[in-house]
């Protein structure tokens, strides 16, 4: 492949040549919009020249660096996660966003914890998702007291103490599973849900509004006992294999975390004449197939690119005008995808 040339980025980029020298050479003023346009286009196609651009773009404006800690590396929902966490913070204006992203491979407090006191005096601010236990609040606390503000992602935790929780209203998201679960059931049975552990607010959350919903509206459904699947493919799908063999007349099932491949995967092995009402939480590759092929019945899924630029803003908000005095929450309105909304 050749090497590009100004003129090629200057035709990507859609401005003339000479602006192009001049956000090269630095000489002459060039507007901040055009200035990233540039920057923009030079990382598209792969301009030799970008990261002396990036220096000139970038080198009177503040920079921050936000922590960030995720779970499972490999799974889908977090790469996707990740990248537009990447991406929206490529396109934060009047700052840039350094972001360092890691990932915890178990639902151990300890460990978010670790990652958590690894992240002090090294940035700005922190964002997580993970369990909620007295030591992750404890660390929490002392990011605060260092000047380091922590946000919670998709499932809450410290609190009180750290700055603000940005994902969906939980016991919502229960509540409306619950609501799916009635409606689309041609019969009255039992329900199980999935949780990834009790010690994630979150799914405790959709517990207590899909029981509340159910208890409420429709007494017919019984709901069984939660089943604790660790949010793994494995256990999720042994545990559902077993109660479908054993109950003939369950008619609803709800990950309310992660693990679904292994409901998909229990579900797709069941008898085809068996109605049962699956339910589960984002929108990726495999639970889009589930859908298409009529597995599973729903996907509730969070608004990913909304929950990373009101985090960028609220990062900059929280570094540039100091902490809240008093901790918010920030509820995005979940997205509710059946199989005729991908046709």
């Amino acid at each position: 492949m050749s090497r590009k040339t100004i003129t090629d980025l200057a035709q990507a980029a859609g401005v003339s040549i000479a602006t192009v020298d001049r956000v090269l050479s630095g000489r002459l003023r060039v507007r901040e919009e055009t200035a990233r346009k540039v920057y923009d286009a030079a990382e598209k196609i792969g301009f030799y020249g970008s990261n002396l651009i990036r220096q000139r773009v970038f080198a009177d404006i503040p920079q921050y660096r936000l922590g960030v800690i995720l779970r499972k590396e490999r799974h889908a929902f977090y790469q996707v996660l990740a990248s537009e966490l990447e991406l929206a913070a490529s396109n934060t204006r009047d700052c840039k966003i350094n972001l360092d992203i890691q990932f915890a491979s178990s639902s151990d407090p300890k460990e978010l914890v670790e990652l958590l006191q690894r992240f002090k005096g090294r940035v700005h601010a922190v964002a997580a998702t993970g369990p909620d236990h007295h030591t992750v609040t404890e660390a929490v606390r002392d990011l605060k007291q260092g000047g380091i503000p922590t946000f919670s992602l998709l499932s809450d935790f410290a609190q009180g103490i750290r700055e603000n929780y940005i994902g969906l209203n939980n016991l919502k998201v229960g509540r409306t599973a619950a609501w799916l679960i009635s409606k689309l059931s041609s019969r009255a049975g039992k329900v199980v849900l999935f949780l990834g552990g009790h010690k994630f607010h979150g799914h405790a959350l959709r517990e207590a509004g899909f029981r509340s919903y159910i208890r409420e509206y429709a007494e017919q459904f019984e709901v069984l006992d939660p089943l604790v699947n660790l949010e793994t493919r494995g256990l999720t799908y042994e545990a559902l294999s077993g109660l479908l063999a054993r109950y003939s007349d369950l008619v609803g099932v709800y990950c309310a975390g992660g693990g679904m491949e292994g409901a998909i995967e229990a579900m797709r092995e069941a008898a085809s004449d068996r109605d049962v009402v699956c339910i589960v939480n984002e929108l990726t590759d495999e639970s889009r197939a589930a859908l298409l092929d009529r597995t599973i019945s729903c996907v509730l899924a969070t608004p990913v690119q909304g929950l990373c630029a009101d985090l960028m803003a609220a990062t900059i908000t929280a570094v540039e005008s100091g902490m809240a005095k008093t901790p918010g929450q920030r509820f995005l309105a979940p997205q509710i995808w059946v199989p005729d909304s991908l046709l």
